[in-house]
């Protein structure tokens, strides 16, 4: 089992940055990809970023954060991050970090753990 707690979330203005992180506990050696998603109201949950735990530098993103969301992991304390540089109202979810054993999935049945979320709330 894997717990997975994020952090961060909040009020910001567009063209702003916020960082949230993902801390995860219990069996992590068993994951070897995490991922944000991001559940906005009156749409489904979309992927947003995922990165490989082996090898650590391989990530993916959706087309929509790319070049302004950057992916990050920091193996020893267990933790996800996710950088959001230049934040859109269109920005504005719930965002949700998971883990799984897949490689880099992009859809929700490719992670089997799932954190409370965090919102995360953009003004224009």
């Amino acid at each position: 089992q894997v717990h997975l707690v994020e952090s961060g979330g909040g009020l910001v203005q567009a063209g702003d940055s916020l960082r949230l992180s993902c801390k995860a506990s219990g069996r992590t050696d068993d994951n070897s990809a995490m991922g944000w998603f991001r559940h906005a109201p009156g749409k489904e949950r979309e992927f947003v970023a995922a990165i490989a735990v082996i090898p650590w530098s391989v990530t993916k993103y959706a087309e929509s954060v790319k070049g302004r969301f950057t992916i990050s992991r920091d193996n020893a304390k267990n933790t996800l991050y996710l950088q959001m540089n230049n934040v859109k109202p269109e920005d504005t979810a719930a965002y949700y970090c998971a883990a799984g054993s897949g490689i880099l999935g992009t859809v929700e049945r490719d992670y089997a753990y799932w954190g409370q979320g965090t919102q995360v709330t953009v003004s224009s």
